[in-house]
């Protein structure tokens, strides 16, 4: 059997365990995009709860690219001294850290006097999302920004960087046939339609030199009509290997995506059906010789070393579940191999999408077991 507490290789860099802190909103950053000294300490918790390797939550490389507010930033050199901060906190309590970039595309639009927030093509839905076009030339300004970004976590002393390009954000809107509608060298067939993240793959690769762990996160499929299918995200995941990433995170899903968005709600518990994203997984690891990132409805130990053993994972990714237990990892690793206390309701973002830090409403659930747990040990251990 697998152990996923013993250390394993990511490109250069040695992870403490196979598993990961997928990167989570946390809507804890200060108005300029710096780090919080919550958000730092948030981040260390983490780490000390025994997550290998820490991602942060998305940081925008770019004001028009902005989330929302108190998202975290990594657009401009001063918040270099902060995220340093962060990077050195993770590290001291015992874990590597990487800072994930993005741009947010058709969802920006919290940059001041911002206008329009931009995508490959002209978008308007039933949701409310609505964007312009961007011009060849706003196109390739985008390589650079990533580059610039990856290059502040390099000298904050990140071990890594996490390129976002899921979730319909600007770079997976590229590389979908359902936002995508261009005709030019960024729309098209797939290889047109992924030039803009291989561009910014090589531009980062180029600014942090050879030997960086430079990461990806991508989509399964979109789950939209016209959207990425699976098979051409395999397709498009073979490039951007080519490009120069040393690990693929496999998610999926937009906004738009109904019950198949990423934050799913609902759980699943069983050998063989948690992971919503099995089946490309194993698929992926098919394609490439990169070590393969999996997220997604992961709540039991059982099924992370499953989905290790049968090849479908080589790292395991836990978002929703480690922001009701930070100290999740580090409980199994412990011996108590009882699921995760997180439910899947999706109530903690409720919260941080207004402005508000994410935290978990039912923490009371898990506060009730351990008292429950106490008790029963109290009166002669419960077997």
């Amino acid at each position: 059997m697998v152990d996923l507490f013993a250390p394993v290789s990511l490109g250069a860099l040695t992870l403490p365990n196979r598993f990961v802190r997928s990167a989570t909103w946390e809507g804890m950053a200060e108005a300029d995009g710096s780090p919080s000294a919550a958000l730092i300490e948030l981040m260390a918790a983490l780490a000390r709860g025994g997550v290998g390797l820490v991602i942060t939550g998305h940081a925008f490389v770019a004001a028009e690219g902005r989330l929302g507010v108190r998202q975290l930033g990594a657009h401009d050199d001063h918040v270099v001294p902060r995220l340093a901060c962060l990077a050195e906190a993770v590290q001291e309590s015992g874990a590597k850290v990487a800072l994930q970039i993005t741009h947010g595309g058709l969802w920006s639009g919290d940059a001041p006097g911002a206008e329009l927030p931009l995508g490959p093509s002209p978008r308007s839905t039933s949701a409310g999302l609505v964007g312009r076009a961007m011009s060849v030339s706003e196109v390739k300004v985008v390589p650079g920004l990533f580059a610039r970004a990856a290059r502040r976590a390099l000298r904050s002393g990140f071990d890594a960087v996490q390129i976002h390009g899921a979730h319909g954000y600007l770079l997976s809107s590229f590389m979908s046939p359902f936002f995508n509608k261009r005709s030019d060298d960024y729309g098209g067939d797939l290889e047109r339609r992924h030039r803009l993240a291989v561009e910014v793959i090589q531009a980062v690769r180029e600014a942090v030199g050879p030997n960086y762990p430079v990461l990806i996160k991508i989509n399964a499929a979109d789950f939209l009509a016209g959207g990425l299918t699976e098979e051409e995200a395999l397709e498009g995941a073979v490039l951007l290997e080519r490009a120069g990433v040393d690990a693929i995170e496999l998610s999926g899903g937009t906004a738009l995506s109904g019950d198949y968005r990423p934050l799913r709600t609902g759980v699943a518990l069983g050998a063989e059906t948690e992971a919503y994203y099995e089946t490309t997984a194993l698929k992926l690891k098919q394609r490439v010789r990169v070590p393969v990132m999996l997220v997604g409805g992961i709540r039991t130990l059982q099924s992370a070393e499953r989905l290790v053993e049968v090849g479908a994972a080589d790292l395991i990714s836990l978002s929703r579940p480690l922001i009701c237990e930070p100290e999740l990892v580090g409980r199994w690793q412990r011996g108590d191999p009882r699921p995760a206390v997180c439910k899947s309701c999706n109530r903690c973002f409720l919260r941080g999408f207004p402005g508000e830090p994410v935290r978990c409403v039912n923490r009371k659930a898990l506060a009730d077991r351990d008292s429950l747990d106490a008790r029963q040990e109290g009166a002669g251990g419960a077997e």
